[in-house]
């Protein structure tokens, strides 16, 4: 089969490395990809976000299946675009897509299905947002309801900290149109964690539960980021939470779709406060998490790409999902200054320093014009370990992160470190 994966970061490079594996895989594409995706996948200088090019290559290349991996294409109604031409496509249409592309949304859905989740109040008017500073006490959550890449929550622990928040993305408009609504919500407290689910119109399988660190800093300290590493499986889960989570979550959001008439196909990630009135969900994305893809996909043992197709078929009952044994741990290097401004075309040293059995997936990486890697993007690097045990998994990582290098390079020393409920 000819296979296309539309996305440039870490979570791409994971599903090609993965996608490669198979043995019913004859070519492999990715669009744009980047600097260590090359090495799985030929990549074509095609914008994931172009969404005509995108249908054109796909023609062109006669590609049997597309996967869509970022975000932002997919709230853009890119699957839509891809079946229209009658292109097998991975990943949920643009109405389902709405679950990522509005907080709003989601947490609607989630009142209306009993599914758990934070109390919350949405605003357009900045007025009158001041004027419920504090409505859920402190820290006060203050999201975006758009797209932020990641960036657009921001826990405020005072009445300045929110005001600035709100006059930031209000006022403005660092996250552009996304914060023309703000959702703010009550703090939940426990052990965030993370649960990717493969779902068609019938069922939904989670994969191996994952734990994923947002903070740029030890400690969870500093502002949210993308995610600066991850770890499966998560130790925070264990058969009565999932059982738990079954019951509470998976089931009735499974229903939930088919009530609202949303035809999922694809992964949903379940963003999760385990605490101890138990387990709520903070967000829903419509795609793999990064960087929990790279901790999963390095523990999936099953076809990657028999599991895509019977997504798109409806088949995804007929699916036994099977998992390695060991314990994966991803830390991710990233630039000097993000997730705020940050410089890029920094040369990365080291990478042919790692050891066998390491896999470095690339996020944001480029080719300068003498043929180094370079820096091209916040998150930078995954530096993924498989162990027997999670320390030995957490101790290999760290061990080979540290052959890596460029200029400003910052990377969380306590990945794979569980906090308490």
């Amino acid at each position: 089969m000819k296979v296309l994966v539309v996305g440039s970061g870490g979570r791409e490079h994971a599903i090609c490395w993965k996608l490669k594996q198979s043995p019913r895989v004859t070519e492999l594409y990715c669009a744009p990809g980047n600097a260590g995706i090359g090495k799985d996948a030929e990549c074509v200088p095609v914008s994931a976000e172009d969404i005509p090019g995108i249908v054109a290559l796909a023609q062109e290349k006669a590609i049997d299946l597309a996967v869509i991996g970022p975000e932002v294409p997919l709230a853009m109604g890119i699957v839509d675009a891809l079946e229209a031409v009658g292109v097998k496509t991975f990943g949920p249409n643009k109405k389902c897509s709405q679950l990522e592309a509005s907080k709003a949304f989601t947490k609607s859905f989630l009142a209306r299905h009993d599914i758990p989740t934070a109390k919350y109040k949405e605003y357009t008017d900045k007025q009158a947002l001041i004027d419920d500073i504090g409505i859920f006490g402190w820290p006060m959550v203050i999201k975006a309801d758009g797209l932020a890449a990641g960036k657009g929550v921001v826990l405020a622990e005072n009445a300045v900290e929110a005001e600035a928040a709100i006059e930031d993305m209000m006022g403005s408009r660092v996250f552009g149109e996304a914060g023309d609504k703000i959702v703010v919500e009550e703090c939940l407290r426990g052990v965030e964690a993370s649960m990717l689910c493969f779902v068609d119109t019938n069922t939904i399988v989670p994969m191996e539960p994952a734990q994923d660190y947002k903070r740029i800093l030890d400690g969870d300290r500093g502002p949210n980021t993308g995610g600066m590493g991850s770890y499966s499986p998560s130790l925070v889960f264990n058969d009565a939470l999932m059982e738990q989570l079954r019951k509470e979550i998976l089931e009735p959001t499974l229903a939930g779709f088919q009530a609202d008439g949303l035809d999922f196909r694809g992964v949903l990630f379940i963003g999760l406060m385990i605490g101890k009135d138990g387990p709520k969900v903070i967000e829903f994305n419509n795609r793999f998490g990064d960087p929990e893809t790279q901790s999963v996909l390095m523990r999936l043992d099953t076809d990657l790409l028999d599991v895509f197709e019977a997504v798109c078929d409806d088949r995804l009952a007929e699916i036994e999902l099977k998992w390695k044994p060991q314990t994966a741990c991803c830390v991710v290097a990233a630039s000097g200054g993000y997730p705020g401004s940050y410089e890029k075309g920094k040369v990365i040293t080291g990478l042919d320093d790692v050891d066998e059995d390491i896999v470095v997936f690339h996020a944001g990486t480029a080719f300068d014009a003498d043929g180094n890697i370079v820096t091209s993007g916040g998150r930078v690097l995954g530096v993924t370990a498989l162990g027997e045990t999670h320390d030995e998994a957490r101790e290999k990582a760290y061990d080979n992160i540290e052959k890596i290098a460029f200029e400003g390079m910052q990377y969380r020393k306590e990945i794979g470190i569980v906090g308490t409920i």
